[in-house]
């Protein structure tokens, strides 16, 4: 496993929705976040808020960035990768894209027990949803992608739901979603202990633009 020096610092960006999270952390000692409910201005305040966020020493020491690639809001999730991308092509290091579906059911996975099935679901245009399904390998362990992220009809969803035979209802995820931000970095930060470093360019925004039904 590869860990962090007691220099190096992990930085997460999550701006899928109307609501900016941050959030950076040393995996040791030091781990801050804050959100900021933006609404439609993220545009106008990302680079403030990242520059009071963090300071340039920090910056200097930073050895991967993490950003939510949607899917969400297409605007607010375009900047913020396009944002994150840059960093990492500024400072040279790697940029891990987390399903900002993926975040949202981290963030719930203490109420599932081992081997349980998360699916989750959020609202998309013209009446359809965004969905994906994970399983609970362990509390430290990623997820085991069952269902990617993807659009979805309604009744085809509530098919799958149905044959499935869930336990519980589908994490439905609020509008608000950058409180998730810690998550995302945690899980940034697994890939990185198995030695994972994605390059930059390869992390694409995901908009969801076909449907299945």
């Amino acid at each position: 496993m590869s860990n962090f020096t007691s220099s190096q610092y992990g930085l997460a960006l999550h701006t899928t929705s109307f609501q900016l999270g941050l959030s950076i952390s040393d995996f040791s000692k030091e781990t801050r976040f804050k959100t900021w409910d933006v609404d439609h201005e993220l545009s106008t305040y990302l680079h403030q808020h990242l520059v009071e966020f963090i300071s340039y020493k920090v910056l200097e020491k930073l050895a991967f960035i993490a950003v939510a690639k949607g899917p969400g809001s297409f605007t607010s999730t375009r900047i913020g990768v396009v944002t994150a991308r840059t960093l990492a092509q500024q400072l040279n290091i790697p940029l891990f894209g987390i399903s900002t579906l993926e975040a949202f059911a981290w963030q719930n996975k203490d109420n599932y027990s081992v081997n349980s099935l998360i699916p989750v679901q959020m609202s998309a245009s013209r009446e359809k949803l965004y969905v994906a399904i994970y399983k609970v390998i362990n509390q430290n362990q990623k997820f085991i992608l069952t269902l990617p992220d993807m659009v979805i009809e309604p009744n085809i969803w509530g098919q799958k739901i149905q044959h499935l035979n869930f336990n519980k209802k589908p994490l439905v995820t609020p509008k608000k979603l950058g409180f998730t931000v810690t998550s995302l970095l945690k899980l940034a930060y697994y890939d990185w202990q198995q030695g994972k470093r994605p390059h930059w360019s390869d992390v694409m925004p995901f908009y969801g633009m076909s449907v299945v039904n």
